[in-house]
């Protein structure tokens, strides 16, 4: 293993010298930042982790708090992008990432904060948790940086898609197809069903339009099969809606494949609208009305402000980042005169 006494050796430079040209000081020239630099490179020098991290106090190393309902991991067809976007930020500032474990896996059945600080990491980003979950209020109450996606507590910065007015707007546009019956199968209770089902009554009353208790259902995110019964419950009323919109895009693939089995087409029986903007949406047909969500900016804005956090933390700004989403028209709307 190259040691600094090597290349001290190799640039005719002391090892102090090496030390402050590897960690850019600003006592030492940039020409012989350079050639240190260089000749490290050239011998393959790696500094040593662990003790890096004791002399610095920090490992570079970020913490995931990511655990979903359906325990579909990275496979999940909406956070996986934010998450990406995220890991390629984290990694191109310095910092390594490495997932907190559930809690049916949590090594030696640590809590999450445990589990952060066994691991030393300089802060943590939380996402598609169960934020009532005591362990997780737990964690965001310590002393480590957190940033959380779709979700907000007092004194943490927060990554927030406009959950509000993207269901303005998807709703706005199922009005002006000329749609009054319009259901709604929103998801669990969260932050972001809250807002996006007042969002949802909000518009309506505004266009004077009532919408019956029957139309709106509940149903968990990402589950086609509670999707698929609901769908089935909204089409047997004895006045069904026109339109049904669904908590995600992936949930009205259930709704799809109900309507489908009774025989109706889409949109010209019956018209459909999802959220989020999966993949998946425009390679069906027909291509689905939806809500893109701008995946790759929640999880690089993410990132920057908790390195941001990590590195300056009394001049990083304790703040709510809203990040807009666009309509996809598809074409599972129809116009209806």
């Amino acid at each position: 293993m190259i040691s600094l006494k090597d290349i001290s050796k190799e640039c005719c430079v002391s090892v102090a010298t090496v030390s402050k040209a590897l960690n850019d000081h600003s006592d030492i020239s940039e020409e012989t930042k350079k050639h240190v630099r260089e000749v490290a490179e050239r011998m393959g020098y790696r500094p040593n982790a662990a003790a890096q991290a004791l002399k610095t106090n920090r490992t570079n190393n970020i913490g995931v708090l990511f655990v979903d309902e359906a325990n579909s991991g990275l496979t999940h067809d909406y956070f996986n992008h934010v998450l990406d976007s995220f890991k390629r930020t984290a990694e191109d500032n310095g910092f390594d990432i490495t997932f907190i474990n559930g809690a049916k896996n949590r090594l030696h059945n640590m809590s999450y904060l445990s589990h952060a600080i066994y691991r030393g990491f300089d802060g943590v980003m939380i996402a598609c948790v169960d934020f009532l979950d005591p362990q997780v209020a737990e964690l965001v109450d310590s002393s480590i940086p957190v940033v959380t996606i779709d979700h907000l507590f007092n004194g943490r910065i927060s990554i927030v898609s406009d959950n509000i007015k993207g269901m303005k707007e998807l709703t706005t546009y199922v009005y002006e197809k000329g749609h009054r019956k319009i259901a709604y199968i929103h998801g669990m209770d969260s932050a972001v069903t809250m807002s996006r089902l007042c969002s949802f009554y909000k518009t309506l009353q505004d266009f004077g339009v009532a919408v019956p208790d029957e139309y709106v259902l509940a149903a968990p995110y990402r589950d086609t099969d509670a999707a698929f019964e609901a769908t089935n419950k909204l089409l047997d009323l004895p006045d069904p809606p026109t339109c049904i919109m669904y908590p995600d895009d992936f949930a009205a693939f259930g709704g799809l494949n109900a309507i489908r089995k009774r025989g109706l087409r889409i949109p010209e029986d019956i018209s459909v609208v999802g959220y989020d903007g999966i993949d998946l949406v425009n390679r069906i047909s027909p291509v689905l009305t939806t809500l893109v969500q701008d995946t790759e900016k929640i999880g690089r804005m993410a990132a920057e402000k908790l390195i941001s956090l990590i590195n300056n933390p009394k001049g990083t700004v304790i703040e709510q980042v809203v990040i807009v989403g666009e309509l996809e028209p598809g074409e599972t709307v129809k116009k209806i005169s």
